[in-house]
């Protein structure tokens, strides 16, 4: 089955506006990573590692293992800079079928996410005004329509809210680091005597292994700006400078957090909670904290659901404009948005917050995403070969073995999934069986 496209004219009106640089690229990278994660995932952490320094080791290894996708993604976004993301490499590797079958699934799974992020500003948002916790629904749909109408107006627009978003996201950090080093009480946070230290190389290794699945899902997102490339003003520049920046942003805003977090916090006390930063907040500014948390908390909710309603946008768009849906799907508007896949996109993440059905497709989400790396990594190795002589306007250092250590890592992540969670693996297999007679359907539509 060949990759070529099902639609090879692409009309004036099915163009994306080259208008995007660096500055968006960072801030949609720390806009799609940078969530709620960080505030808990500390605490699950000090409670299988119990040292502080193991803590700091194992958030600068898995800021390592991002960056190594990164410098991966950054040679396959450039050698073809075109909108869609994972879909786009995959089809081009291993032809229409799987393109269309990691296009749908990365769109099915990042509309769940824009739902679910959605419910939790509404749930954030409750808790400073209780008098809304009756309707959580009606608060997240009105969110996703506010930001809908922010992108439909146009691409500047979009990419604005991204970049102000993300300001006020990192600035909310730095500040809580800052206030935890100057206003709050240092406590000796070296070795915990109440937390049990891995005491042999077997636990050691167990106990970072578990640290890490939840560390490296903290990082999700470090790939945002790919979605991006075809709006960019000059791909082969600018990529790789906008992705690493924001991966290492990220990864500087993550240590520092955590080093804010020990500083406050004994390792007994963070290991136990599962509110590690409203605990580190409560420390400082008292019962105020948990207020101030709940802010930062939907601040960087916000930063994320324009990142990802973006990238939904971007996914169905590519997949419309190749054939590998309707093709009225693919217009633009003369402001640089795609409207009709903004529209789409929205109106299934509203129609998935009203139905209930979120937590059923977060929960094959997970499975997707791993998929997703996997095909998308495995793909840089078959393009590597089956087309040599493309211009590679950056190549991933240390090649191959870079690479493979992220396949590696997304392959053990993949079987870990299928193992850990068998009902929902099952229903992934069922759409990719049912996957099949839809793909030859649109196919049959479009030719």
């Amino acid at each position: 089955m060949n990759s070529s496209p099902l639609h090879s004219e692409v009309h004036e009106n099915q163009k994306l506006k080259k208008i995007l640089g660096v500055g968006f690229g960072i801030a949609v990278t720390i806009g799609g990573t940078i969530g709620v994660g960080i505030l808990r995932t500390p605490g699950m952490v000090a409670s299988q590692l119990g040292s502080s320094w193991l803590i700091f080791i194992a958030w600068v290894i898995g800021g390592i293992y991002a960056l190594l996708g990164t410098i991966s993604v950054i040679e396959l976004g450039t050698m073809y800079p075109k909108a869609g993301g994972w879909y786009v490499f995959v089809r081009k590797a291993f032809g229409d079928y799987p393109g269309f079958l990691i296009g749908w699934s990365d769109w099915i799974a990042t509309s769940a996410s824009l739902a679910s992020i959605a419910i939790a500003i509404g749930e954030f948002i409750s808790v400073l005004f209780p008098e809304l916790s009756y309707d959580i629904k009606t608060i997240a749909i009105i969110i996703v329509l506010i930001f809908a109408f922010i992108q439909w107006i146009g691409l500047k627009s979009g990419s604005k809210t991204q970049e102000l978003t993300s300001l006020l996201k990192a600035i909310g950090f730095i500040v809580l680091v800052i206030a935890c080093f100057l206003f709050g009480s240092h406590v000796n946070t070296t070795i915990s005597s109440t937390v049990k230290i891995p005491n042999s190389i077997t636990a050691l290794f167990i106990g970072f292994v578990i640290a890490l699945q939840s560390i490296i899902f903290t990082y999700d997102g470090w790939y945002s700006a790919v979605y991006f490339i075809e709006e960019d003003k000059n791909p082969g520049k600018n990529l790789p400078k906008s992705a690493i920046g924001g991966v290492l942003a990220t990864i500087i805003i993550y240590i520092l957090v955590n080093l804010g977090f020990l500083y406050v916090l004994p390792v007994s006390k963070l290991a136990g909670s599962i509110a590690p930063a409203t605990d580190a907040a409560q420390s400082i500014w008292g019962n105020e904290g948990a207020k101030i948390i709940t802010i930062l908390s939907i601040v960087s909710l916000l930063g994320i659901l324009n990142a990802v309603l973006l990238i939904a946008t971007r996914i169905i768009y590519g997949l419309g404009r190749d054939g590998l849906f309707t093709t009225k799907i693919s217009s633009v508007s003369n402001t640089g948005t795609p409207r009709a896949a903004l529209l789409i996109s929205a109106l299934f993440s509203v129609l998935l917050i009203s139905s209930g059905t979120v937590e059923i497709l977060i929960g094959l989400s997970a499975f997707f995403y791993v998929a997703n790396y996997f095909a998308g990594f495995s793909a840089l190795f078959v393009l590597r070969k089956k087309e040599p002589d493309i211009p590679r306007p950056f190549k991933v250092w240390g090649y191959p073995w870079t690479t493979m250590v992220f396949l590696i890592g997304s392959f053990i992540f993949l079987i870990g999934d299928i193992i850990g969670d068998p009902l929902n693996s099952l229903f992934a297999l069922i759409y990719v069986i049912l996957s099949y007679p839809a793909f030859l359907y649109v196919k049959k539509i479009n030719y």
